[in-house]
């Protein structure tokens, strides 16, 4: 049963995100029929417009409200997790547990009673750790010990997959780990998107340290579909894209935009330092946090830890990266149709 797709009928959770409205773009080019889990059905007409898409008003919180849109579908695509609001400041650990962890089981129990025997499940690098500098593969799990909050999450809802497919050896499901994704379609926007933004509209004030995994979230979205359909039970596919600095990526952005960037280097101390001031400013005045202290303790742990091996992907699923330059030009090209940002000036 492992490769057998016939129907082509797909529900998507997550599905005005970042990756699971590229997702359902995807599916439905390459002709699924596709039922769209959304939380602001408004919010989803407009960005599904001119689309065959039946939109699903639900919230991973509360499976039970849409487990009856599950009768008839194939393969779920799970994308949906809380992952935003945990790196703007304070505590998240019970919504992180009810919706990434708990509410993964009860989609999985769901699907299994309404008759689906397939799943993709997107994962996240955030499971993985290796040494710096070297290139990292699906078997270097993290610990939980070595995860912030948000992370933990994520290594938690894998081990409830795979816990599930143990019990369950007539079910399918594998696992896709994304990069940092960039991309079209950054309704949130992420704080990929979001640092798109403030590089075009001159807000940063410098350079951070670090680097990180970037990938395009319509690459990520081609490796799960490509995974439902070629991918192996159980198996962790990694999509996380080109390893890259934050200096590298400023001067990707500059040259295709003509905005100069920032290039004064902004010490990790320093950035500890605004973190606990806007924590405490945050506490205080009820706003979100301008950088939160889980942001820079990522960035901290992670240095050096951005090089992945995909050479699992592209044997099994055909992975491929398309260039940085046509990811972040596709982006800011949404970004200026949605009104985000001006105009661009001829050159």
């Amino acid at each position: 049963m492992q490769n057998a797709i016939s129907n082509k009928t797909a529900l998507v959770t997550g599905a005005t995100g970042l990756l699971g409205n590229n997702l359902v773009r995807a599916l439905v080019a390459d002709g699924w029929r596709v039922r769209a889990l959304v939380r602001d059905p408004a919010k989803a007409k407009r960005q599904f417009e001119g689309l065959e898409v039946q939109m699903v008003s639900g919230d991973m919180k509360s499976v039970v409200t849409f487990a009856a849109a599950l009768a008839g579908v194939e393969v779920v695509f799970h994308t949906a997790a809380y992952f935003r609001d945990s790196y703007k400041g304070g505590a998240h650990r019970e919504e992180l547990q009810r919706i990434n962890v708990t509410g993964t089981a009860e989609l999985l129990s769901a699907c299994y009673k309404a008759g689906v025997r397939r799943l993709v499940h997107t994962s996240s690098i955030a499971t993985l750790i290796g040494p710096a500098g070297g290139l990292i593969n699906e078997t270097m799990l993290r610990p939980e010990e070595a995860a912030d909050d948000y992370y933990r999450s994520k290594i938690r809802a894998d081990r409830v997959v795979l816990d599930f497919l143990e019990k369950h050896p007539d079910f399918f499901a594998c696992l896709v780990l994304p990069g940092w994704m960039h991309g079209p379609g950054d309704m949130g926007p992420t704080s990929a998107g979001q640092t798109v933004l403030d590089f075009m509209l001159g807000r940063l004030p410098g350079v951070p340290p670090g680097g990180f995994s970037v990938v395009d979230a319509r690459d990520v979205a081609g490796a799960m579909i490509a995974a439902a359909q070629r991918g192996t039970r159980g198996q962790r596919y990694l999509a996380a894209g080109r390893a890259i600095e934050m200096a590298e990526l400023f001067g990707v952005l500059e040259k295709i935009s003509g905005v100069k960037g920032p290039k004064r280097k902004v010490p990790l101390a320093l950035l500890y330092v605004v973190a606990a001031l806007s924590e405490l400013k945050a506490r205080v005045t009820g706003r979100p946090v301008l950088l939160s202290w889980a942001t820079v303790r990522l960035i901290d742990r992670e240095r050096g830890r951005n090089r992945y091996d995909h050479r699992r992907s592209e044997q099994e699923l055909g992975l491929t990266f398309r260039p940085l330059a046509e990811t972040l030009v596709d982006e800011i090209a949404w970004f200026r149709d949605q009104g985000w940002l001006p105009a661009a000036r001829r050159r």
